[in-house]
């Protein structure tokens, strides 16, 4: 079984013409001109002021046995092999998985007893997403995420003189959510590539339709005249030809803003070696970079080849040797978080910003054994029997770090096995709500219309959680 190998440091940095075929990259995930159109932000209110959300998405679901909820009295076939670490919070234990987080766990709060109504990982991540109340997985979203309402929400305010969009995703999660009856124009700004890769390239999208091939072709030529036309960017009339995508992408891309807001090389060695010198590290690093510079909500997937064999947290014995799976990704995903944590609080965001770490449910508190369908990391050869853990909505775990919330917190529990919640239950409404209510947004108040001219409430159940409220 192959691990991942380690790096001294992380790639330097790139030249200029690499971070711009870089940010080029996520041009193709969304209408940037739809996007560009939004203009918004709060010009009235300091930047300072503005509140912020990292949002930290884990595929698939992770355990929270293995992880933040340990039950090292159960019966090995639901505690699993991990032994248990004591935390910066008295009483408190994670498994050894977490030493990192551990150490600083009076930074963050964790809710032990988060429920979902849904099984299945559509539907489960619409309701954490949207509050879609929909048990059965259907192809796509009906409501609008709770990203894309505050992009929405805050376009309505007054003209955004940042050249950076407010939304941005960092291989955003965008299988099972979306704006819905927003319109695309409050998606998410993409960034596809892998930050920790010493060039990107403009991906391969291989189009057939002839308007989007040459609408391609478009910003293929665009970048290869950037060098001479940020020279003579403001030299008049030098940009009238261009149409409303370039000038917009253009805009974006030569600004001195927003080409410092990725450039990670402006970061020490050292900071980079203590996110990790690996993808998941540097997307939290270029998260915090973003928020830094006026971004408003970024949201990172932490899935790839660091995940295991196929690529997510859905350890399933068919997937994954569960307990291989959890030892693959620990390092990775306990040294990022850690990092960021660690980060927003020496930096002085802890108030304005706010780092939600989740996926969206669990895995079954009891270890079951199936063939596995493939060799890989953190997998046997096909046809040999291990353990895995299927979806588990009725109880799961998630950290809450920063937005001016008091850290050390321990929300709700769980049963002797970690099957249900038990204390203090707490739903994807509650959950969205927590979020709209640091953004300052009245949750409990405000409807959009829908396709149907339907006011439609932005969470229709659920209250912020008390403990959560700065």
């Amino acid at each position: 079984m192959n691990e991942p190998t380690p790096t001294t440091h992380c790639p330097g940095p790139m030249d200029r013409r690499n971070f711009l075929q870089f940010g080029l990259a996520g041009f193709g995930a969304l209408s940037l001109q739809g996007l560009m159109k939004v203009r918004a932000e709060n010009a009235a209110k300091p930047k300072s002021e503005r509140t912020a959300v990292i949002l930290v998405w884990l595929p698939g679901g992770c355990s929270h046995i293995d992880t933040y909820d340990p039950k090292p009295e159960a019966p090995i076939e639901y505690r699993g092999p991990f032994s248990t670490i004591p935390t910066k919070i008295p009483g408190t234990r994670f498994t050894e998985l977490l030493p990192m987080q551990a150490k600083i766990a009076d930074k963050f709060s964790i809710v032990r007893s988060m429920v979902n109504g849904a099984a299945g990982h559509p539907a489960g991540s619409m309701q954490m997403f949207s509050g879609d109340k929909a048990k059965r997985d259907k192809p796509k979203p009906s409501l609008p995420d709770w990203m894309s309402v505050a992009n929405y929400l805050r376009a309505q305010e007054s003209p955004r003189k940042n050249p950076l969009p407010r939304y941005m995703g960092i291989k955003p999660p965008t299988s099972y959510n979306g704006p819905a009856y927003l319109g695309d124009a409050y998606s998410p700004f993409a960034i596809t590539g892998d930050p920790n890769a010493p060039k990107f390239t403009v991906p391969n999208v291989g189009l057939s339709d002839a308007n989007e091939s040459q609408r391609v072709g478009r910003r293929v030529a665009l970048r290869e005249r950037l060098d001479t036309l940020e020279r003579a960017f403001d030299r008049e009339g030098e940009t009238g030809a261009l149409d409303e995508f370039e000038q917009q992408a253009l805009s974006l891309l030569t600004n001195p803003q927003a080409r410092d807001a990725f450039d990670l090389s402006k970061e020490s060695n050292r900071t980079r070696d203590r996110y990790g010198c690996n993808t998941w590290g540097q997307q939290l690093l270029l998260s915090r970079r973003l928020i830094e510079s006026g971004v408003e909500i970024v949201t990172n997937q932490l899935n790839g080849p660091l995940c295991g064999r196929v690529n997510n947290w859905d350890d399933h014995a068919v997937n994954h040797h569960v307990f291989n799976a959890m030892r693959f990704r620990a390092k990775a995903y306990d040294q990022s978080v850690s990092a960021l944590i660690e980060d927003i609080y020496q930096r002085g965001l802890a108030k304005r910003v706010l780092v939600v770490v989740t996926g969206e449910f669990g895995r079954t508190p009891k270890v079951n054994y199936q063939p596995s369908t493939g060799v890989g990391n953190a997998s046997a050869p096909a046809g040999t029997k291990q353990p895995g853990r299927d979806h588990w909505p009725r109880a799961f775990s998630n950290i809450w770090a920063g937005g001016g919330i008091q850290g050390g917190q321990l929300i709700g529990s769980t049963d002797k096995l970690g099957q249900d919640s038990i204390t203090h239950r707490h739903s994807p409404g509650d959950f969205l709500a927590t979020i709209y209510q640091h953004l300052g947004i009245e949750y409990n108040k405000i409807a959009i219309k829908d396709f149907n001219g339907r006011p439609t409430p932005i969470v229709d159940h659920g209250k912020a959680i008390p403990e959560l409220i700065a």
